[in-house]
């Protein structure tokens, strides 16, 4: 009883939240505080990101593009699996949820601030994937990567430490550095490659480690829940469903809401398949790598057949949903606003909450490849 009891009062926090902004037109207030004054540091940093671009090069131009590809959210999204199948499922939801809040928070501040990005020219901007390009479409305060590389580095050697129970201050003291040190060249990278001012790495960094700080402190509770708790699926598909509304409209649209969408299909995917089959492929006591009861070839095994399965339900369920919800939507009349996956669609809506309803199509097929991971 307790547990439907907050429950329902977290949601209808939620709502009440959605309800208030709406009416008072909170995102908008926020905005006319602080983008003049993020906007103005972005531009008086051009100075900085010139002086240091100054001393390009090609091995560092592949350093720092390389470096942004291992701590995006598409990479962690394929590393993810490799650690359900490795064993250490717990490591592996906690940090499944923790990047879907760093996502979802350093995405809404992002649209919240609606700050620009350095401009190019004069800055030099360096995109060495498509992924890089599409993120360059995004507001700049704060530097996503810079926030993930906190929050996700810090929580993994957190629970390193713990799960080794090392005692020993020096190594301690290493694994620290060495992600500090990563959290220094991912901050100095974005800025060499022209993506971020310096006022967008330290806004990733100071809610980075706000975020992390919030995390250490409910992780654990948040993961009895998810594992033994009641009306868990009910209640995530409610949450997932509110944050869409909650999410703030920015100034103009940008990629950001499909970003989260996506990943709030994973996150919901996930959950589902733990509480649903914990006691049979989740539990504490499953084998784990580096075992005798879970060899390399076993692991490997699990990757070759893992990997294919997720790209073919990812594929073909967006396919599935790309075909199905236009039809839908159009038969109902719901407009909704055409982006780069769809050419055309009846509806012209801009604003944000009108393209909910095609969000969906990330959401769907990202529930479904990892429902039963």
């Amino acid at each position: 009883m307790e547990s439907v009891v907050w429950q329902g009062l977290a949601l209808s926090g939620i709502f009440s939240w959605i309800v208030i902004t709406c009416y008072f037109d909170v995102t908008k207030k926020i905005r006319s505080l602080l983008q003049p004054w993020v906007s103005h540091h972005v531009v008086s940093g051009t100075s900085i990101i010139l002086k240091i671009q100054k001393h390009q090069h090609k091995f560092l131009d592949a350093l720092f593009s390389g470096l942004s590809c291992i701590v995006s959210v598409p990479f962690y999204t394929a590393f993810l699996p490799l650690l359900f199948w490795s064993g250490h499922g717990k490591l592996a939801r906690q940090m499944t949820l923790l990047m879907a809040l760093c996502d979802y928070l350093g995405n809404c501040i992002k649209d919240v601030v609606s700050a620009p990005r350095p401009n190019c020219p004069p800055v030099r901007r360096i995109t060495a994937t498509k992924d890089e390009e599409e993120n360059a479409l995004e507001y700049g305060l704060p530097s996503s990567h810079t926030l993930n590389t906190v929050c996700l580095s810090g929580f993994l050697v957190c629970y390193v430490l713990s799960y080794t129970q090392c005692e020993d201050a020096f190594v301690k003291l290493g694994a620290v550095t060495l992600a500090c040190l990563l959290v220094g060249f991912i901050g100095f990278g974005r800025i060499y490659l022209g993506m971020h001012s310096l006022i967008d790495i330290i806004g990733g960094l100071v809610f980075g480690f706000m975020i992390l700080a919030i995390w250490l402190t409910v992780h654990e509770y948040v993961d009895a829940f998810i594992v033994s708790g009641q009306n868990v699926t009910s209640f995530w598909a409610a949450l997932s469903f509110l944050l869409l509304f909650a999410y703030p409209t920015p100034e103009f649209p940008t990629p950001s809401f499909e970003y989260h969408t996506a990943f709030d299909g994973v996150v919901f995917g996930i959950v589902t398949g733990i509480q649903q089959t914990y006691h049979q492929f989740h539990h504490e006591a499953v084998p784990r790598i580096f075992t005798s009861q879970l060899t390399i070839p076993t692991f490997l095994g699990r990757m070759l057949v893992g990997i294919p399965t997720i790209l073919i339900v990812k594929f073909c369920s967006k396919a599935l949903a790309k075909w199905i919800l236009p039809v839908v939507s159009n038969t109902l009349g719901i407009p909704i606003k055409s982006t780069s996956y769809i050419p055309m669609l009846n509806g012209s809506a801009t604003d944000k909450k009108s393209s909910l309803a095609w969000s969906v199509v990330d959401l769907v097929p990202s529930l479904f490849c990892h429902l039963r991971l």
